[in-house]
């Protein structure tokens, strides 16, 4: 039994549904031997996918990049998200679908005729907090050191992982790294700046993942009348913004109110993300 993990919920494992408790993958599976495989996280409000097309989209594109094959169309993956949410019911969740290359001899080599092992699971959605979306998130600045397709969505995410820690051990809740002098993410989202009224994002390239919520803030800025800026953004831009913040699936959108030990600004959540914030409320209301 894995505390906090409830081990009765429904997983879906390679066309079966079963127990969490119940579902078993051979160590020899090229996911937990390479960690040679993919991910996705569609997130639900009120038992209804949140931009669901997107996040297959990306899955499909992490797939076709590291050329994993299934057998299910993007009207499979729906329904299959779908009917996970209903089987749950539950209200906000979180629908986790990995695939790896599958089980095969261990060689680096990718196996031929090997079908991949396709998991899905749900779990619950505790969306973040009065506390944080009113006062702010605390972070460090680190050396981006991880591999140069973090477009893949991957399941290799030891560099994530050891930067996770990184905020942990410095009691903070997350980082902001840099390669070569220039703003890439954090462990687990996106990063973004505001200066002069002007929302700031890297571009998209290999060297970030492009989140959900990247396409969603662009819309978001351009309904409120919010110039948006995609380039390089250096170290000392970031920390002269008069804002930053944060964005990804299980954080929604969040300001960043202590940068390094000093405060963000006035180091209270600025106008720029108060009406992206605004915006991306919305956004759910009208599922």
């Amino acid at each position: 039994m894995i505390p906090d993990v409830d081990c009765d919920s429904i997983v879906y494992l390679n066309g079966d549904y079963l127990r969490l408790g119940d579902a078993k993958v051979s160590v020899l599976d090229r996911g937990f031997i390479f960690g040679d495989g993919i991910y996705d996280v569609v997130p639900a409000y009120n038992g209804k996918p949140f931009r669901m097309d997107s996040h297959l989209a990306r899955l499909e594109r992490s797939l076709a990049a590291i050329d994993i094959k299934v057998s299910l169309a993007r009207k499979d993956w729906e329904e299959l998200v779908l009917d996970l949410i209903k089987r749950s019911g539950l209200n906000d969740c979180m629908v986790y679908i990995q695939v790896s290359r599958g089980v095969a001899k261990r060689d680096h080599a990718f196996p031929k005729n090997t079908p991949p092992t396709v998991f899905c699971m749900i779990t619950p959605f505790v969306r973040p907090g009065a506390a944080a979306r009113e006062q702010g998130l605390s972070v460090v600045s680190m050396p981006d050191i991880r591999w140069l397709r973090c477009e893949i969505k991957s399941v290799s995410l030891l560099g994530n992982v050891l930067a996770k820690q990184y905020a942990v051990e410095a009691g903070v809740d997350e980082v902001v790294q840099f390669r070569d002098g220039y703003l890439s993410e954090g462990a687990s989202c996106n990063i973004w700046a505001a200066k002069d009224g002007v929302l700031l994002g890297p571009p998209r390239s290999n060297l970030i993942l492009e989140g959900i919520r990247y396409s969603l803030l662009e819309e978001l800025a351009a309904d409120t009348g919010i110039h948006f800026d995609a380039r390089p953004i250096s170290q000392q831009e970031v920390e002269n913004a008069d804002e930053l913040m944060l964005s990804s699936a299980t954080k929604e959108l969040l300001p960043i109110t202590v940068y390094n030990g000093k405060p963000v600004g006035t180091g209270k959540p600025g106008s720029v993300y108060t009406r992206l914030r605004a915006g991306y409320d919305k956004a759910i209301a009208e599922l």
